[in-house]
């Protein structure tokens, strides 16, 4: 049976509005899947393409920024990539880093002309190709980083409006009593 969240606005005339959520685990895997396609599927179309066009859009534009590299799946012990965690919350547009790591690591060329794949030597005493990252991009490297992990993070909260309805807060019962008593 479908979950429904009843939000009340307590004004003169007292209104109830139902929201649908319909199967909210279904809904919820379909918001990390693809930002906004959750709320598509529950109805709360302007919500699902607000969530959409706003998480890709940040999403992208880091990863532009970035010139493609600052997404990317690596748990060596010289490169732990912690970032990506955040990262992979936007679903399957982040994906793709993990396929990259697996073909780099097997010592074989990355797909998509090295987008999304991991630096081929990281090691402490060596030149490698995350330090020409961070030197030809500078500040931008860090930036497309922080763009990326945001949309990752705001998508997870998408997420979890996806799944439990939008929060409204408890209406104070004492106000509901009594509209000119203090509060306590």
């Amino acid at each position: 049976m479908a979950k429904q969240d009843a939000l009340t606005t307590h004004s003169p005339s007292e209104q109830t509005v139902e929201i649908d959520l319909r199967n909210p685990v279904l809904a919820a895997v379909l918001a990390w899947l693809w930002p906004g396609a959750g709320h598509l599927y529950q109805r709360r179309n302007v919500k699902g393409v607000l969530f959409m066009v706003c998480v890709l859009a940040t999403y992208f534009f880091g990863l532009v920024l970035g010139e493609g590299h600052v997404v990317y799946a690596s748990w060596l012990k010289s490169d732990r990539r912690w970032q990506y965690l955040c990262q992979v919350g936007v679903g399957l547009p982040a994906l793709p880093a993990l396929v990259q790591n697996r073909l780099v690591r097997s010592g074989k060329e990355p797909l998509l002309g090295g987008i999304m794949a991991p630096p081929k030597d990281v090691s402490e005493n060596s030149d490698d190709e995350l330090a020409g990252w961070h030197k030809q991009l500078s500040n931008k490297f860090d930036l497309g980083i922080l763009y990326t992990m945001i949309a990752g993070l705001l998508n997870v909260l998408a997420v979890c409006d996806a799944y439990a309805g939008p929060f409204v807060p408890a209406p104070d019962e004492q106000k509901d009593k009594d509209p000119d008593a203090p509060p306590s």
